[in-house]
């Protein structure tokens, strides 16, 4: 089975939690973008909590991206998810090469640096919801625990890694999300605090051959767990020739005209997916022509 993701509820409805499993679509975003290993790592953790949070959106059309705009030599990290699953993203500089931490793993917060978070839902209203945070340690899992707790006020705990492979493909990407409801008793809260204790690291686990629902069973030990149900993610962008027209049609007659008058093809480049659409003289005046119209 591909990378899916495990939605479920304990205690009695008290706790909500989430858990996936994200290699493929991990690995689909490093060839995509042909991120260095560090770049691999911060992306990816970002990738995999971007589709859990946007499972947790009702909407069929609702769109969530993350936005970290931060000074470190990554130079920011997009990701955009939709509810069903899909999610795609980028970042600044993927050629990034960072030292090792002190612990001698990929120094994700190093390579983001200092900054903050925007988390906007576009849920088909007037106005889209916008939240912003400053990063807390820029590792992101707890960056978006922070977010959690300030912004929308659910306290909850985020688990996110990606462990590379030695010819820096990935080898293993997943997370959790686990969300305390506002009646949870305090012995639930105490058994899920040391519960949390004894997961210490994500991709470890995975490597040792957890699934998601086994992950979730080891984080909600001594609750009676329901899962509530299963949905594939993947590493999708919707771009098309069309939509990047669209996107030309957008800036306007007088620079589609100074393009033609230099008399060469274009180039125009997806951030989201790195696809690269050409377009010649001749649909550039096709295009200019249908701007006229406009």
């Amino acid at each position: 089975m591909g990378d899916y993701i495990v939605r479920a509820t304990a205690a009695n409805n008290q706790i909500r939690a989430f858990a996936a499993t994200t290699r493929d679509l991990v690995e689909a975003a490093r060839a995509a973008h042909n991120t260095s290993p560090v770049a691999t790592a911060a992306l990816g953790r970002l990738l995999t909590g971007g589709a859990m949070m946007g499972v947790m959106m009702k909407g069929e059309k609702d769109l969530l991206t993350l936005q970290i705009k931060a000074g470190g030599p990554l130079e920011g990290i997009t990701v955009t998810a939709d509810s069903k699953g899909n999610v795609k993203g980028y970042v600044g500089n993927p050629n990034v090469v960072i030292h090792a931490n002190d612990k001698g793993k990929l120094d994700v917060a190093g390579a983001v640096g200092v900054g903050f978070m925007n988390v906007i839902k576009d849920m088909g209203l007037k106005e889209p919801y916008v939240g912003q945070t400053v990063l807390q340690t820029s590792e992101i899992a707890e960056d978006l625990t922070y977010y959690f707790a300030t912004s929308e006020q659910v306290p909850s705990s985020v688990g996110l890694g990606v462990l590379m492979e030695k010819d820096n493909t990935v080898k293993q990407a997943g997370g959790f999300i686990l969300q305390l409801m506002p009646f949870t008793e305090e012995a639930v809260i105490s058994r899920l605090e040391e519960n949390l204790k004894k997961v210490t690291s994500v991709t470890a686990l995975l490597e040792e051959g957890y699934t998601p629902q086994m992950l979730l069973e080891k984080l909600l030990e001594g609750f009676d767990m329901e899962i509530n149900d299963t949905i594939p993610t993947q590493f999708y962008c919707n771009c098309s020739k069309e939509r990047v027209e669209r996107a030309l049609i957008s800036i306007g007659r007088k620079d589609i005209q100074e393009m033609i008058d230099e008399g060469k093809e274009i180039e125009m480049n997806c951030h989201f997916c790195n696809k690269n659409y050409t377009f010649t003289v001749e649909e550039l005046k096709k295009i200019l022509k249908e701007c006229k119209r406009a």
